[in-house]
């Protein structure tokens, strides 16, 4: 499997894991390139001098890049981070309206290239951390819902992510893990 290693400025401020992961957790961007990522995940958002991120990023010609080593918690699901690993992938998503009530449909379909490279990620994680044995999309494990940014008295969900257009089957047909639809911590 080859990964690009990009570390992001602060990986050494984030929190050393201190169990094995046992869950993915699938992402989409929802900005319209990986520099775009890069550029949000670099952001300072907490008291640590860390920020928001998955730990592997996926573009859409299937390229793979670690921001963060799956040894280190990634800011990317709350109340998940401490047991799973982040997925990333480079996809418009509701970009740049996320919140608005009359932009939440996801249209970008996920690039072959894309699926395939995560399909052979995701092998390569579970023979290295044999714990991994759920996956999830971010939307089914946050279901908070927001007032909408266009009208307030209309609440959307705050994660969609992978969304509609994710090949579910597909995936879980060639990763060997099972999906988790609870956003309940067993």
């Amino acid at each position: 499997m080859q990964i690009s290693i990009e570390h992001l400025p602060y990986v050494d401020r984030l929190d050393a894991r201190q169990r094995d992961p046992d869950i993915v957790v699938i992402h989409c961007t929802e900005l319209p390139d990986l520099a775009a990522a890069r550029r949000e995940g670099e952001i300072e958002r907490y008291a640590s001098g860390t920020g928001n991120s998955g730990h592997l990023y996926i573009d859409r010609d299937g390229s793979v890049t670690e921001y963060v080593p799956i040894e280190r918690v990634a800011h990317h699901t709350r109340g998940w981070n401490a047991r799973s690993v982040g997925i990333e992938l480079v996809n418009i998503g509701r970009y740049p309206d996320w919140l608005d009530s009359r932009r939440q449909t996801m249209t970008e379909p996920y690039s072959d290239a894309q699926i395939e490279a995560l399909i052979a990620l995701l092998r390569w994680l579970t023979a290295r951390w044999p714990t991994l044995t759920d996956i999830a999309g971010h939307e089914d494990l946050d279901l908070t819902e927001v007032p909408a940014s266009d009208d307030a008295t209309v609440l959307v969900r705050r994660k969609r992510d992978p969304g509609p257009l994710f090949p579910w089957a597909r995936v879980l047909a060639h990763s060997g893990l099972k999906r988790r639809l609870s956003a309940a911590l067993p």
